[in-house]
């Protein structure tokens, strides 16, 4: 059994996540205590304790502790058998936290989930936009092929997204982005509920984006500019820098407090800050690449910053896995490491 402390480093819901992935990857069973203590309200909350779910009906896995706020929880996985999920979540819990989970064991099947309810863009998580036009794009590169479908946004706080995912079955490649390459153009994803169209603000979001970004890198530019039908009112927007090489995103969710310009110059600076610190990959995607160096057993990236994010996830990722993370100067490479008998 895999013992594992919560409150290490950052503390939060990504060393659950992770935990998860690789638990039902691996078969190696894992017991968590002080889940998420490092946050104001700490313990499972509903996105966390429905990834929890999921990952227990993928593999039939025999659970203790799966209930709201519990900060304790035994994990025992089994064998893989259901391949075709429905996932509900109730509130605007971020569905791109539960995928994070599901993703993960999913490298090695041919696998569909139907997600209902819960948010596309949410504070202090990655939109699925990001999950889908960053991370699995840069993915299928080195042999991991998901597809993302948002058929219904969602937004705080009422969620009622609906997203279809479907992975195939993969083998994956040392994952090594060391070099940016030449720069080829600037993908926007501008995104609001339909009461905001009489406000423009899928369209205000985008053209204060595409200004800073145009000084900054005078590129081509592809934009999709969407309204949807959705339960809560909500913006968002994505920003990619694709690249020879890589894929630099960057994202910023509509508030009350901040008008639709404000959003879109956020994410714009976000993406130019990584490109100025020298970002290969940024640090977000950096973060949610970990668990696929390690499993396709070599990888080396370079990115932004390193932040707790990652060394927590690094580090939970040593104990299910016969590796070793080395982070310097913004470069992270991971190594197989021989098995102590």
């Amino acid at each position: 059994m895999i013992e594992i402390d919560g409150s290490y480093l950052e503390a939060g819901g990504q060393i659950l996540r992770t935990s998860l992935g690789l638990s039902v990857l691996t078969n190696k069973p894992f017991h968590i205590i002080n889940i998420r203590k490092g946050r104001k309200s700490n313990g499972l909350k509903e996105q966390h304790l429905q990834a929890v779910k999921a990952m227990k009906r993928l593999c039939n896995a025999d659970i203790k502790g799966d209930e709201l706020n519990s900060t304790e929880l035994t994990f025992i996985p089994n064998e893989i058998k259901n391949k075709n999920l429905n996932i509900y979540i109730s509130t605007a819990g971020s569905v791109g936290l539960v995928l994070q989970s599901l993703l993960i064991p999913s490298i090695n099947m041919d696998i569909k989930f139907k997600i209902k309810g819960g948010a596309t863009y949410g504070k202090y998580a990655l939109p699925i936009q990001h999950l889908d036009s960053v991370l699995l794009n840069i993915l299928k590169k080195f042999g991991y092929t998901s597809k993302i479908k948002v058929i219904k946004e969602g937004f705080f706080p009422r969620g009622g997204s609906i997203v279809n995912v479907h992975s195939k079955i993969g083998k994956l490649k040392p994952i090594i982005l060391e070099d940016i390459g030449k720069l080829k153009e600037i993908q926007i994803f501008s995104v609001a509920s339909q009461e905001l169209a009489i406000r423009d603000v899928v369209n205000r979001q985008a053209k204060a984006a595409k200004k800073i970004l145009f000084k900054k890198f005078n590129l081509p530019t592809k934009e999709e500019r969407y309204y949807d039908k959705t339960f809560s009112t909500g913006s968002g927007i994505q920003i990619n820098l694709i690249t020879e090489n890589s894929i630099i995103g960057s994202n910023s969710i509509g508030e009350k407090t901040a008008s639709a310009e404000k959003v879109g110059e956020e994410a714009a600076l976000n993406l130019i800050y990584e490109y100025e610190n020298n970002a290969v990959v940024d640090r977000y995607t950096a973060d949610q690449l970990l668990p696929y160096m390690a499993i396709a057993g070599y990888g080396k990236i370079k990115t932004s910053s390193i932040t707790d994010h990652i060394r927590t996830n690094a580090w939970v990722i040593e104990k299910f896995l016969d590796v070793r993370f080395d982070i310097k100067d913004n470069i992270i490479e991971c190594r197989k490491i021989a098995k102590v008998l």
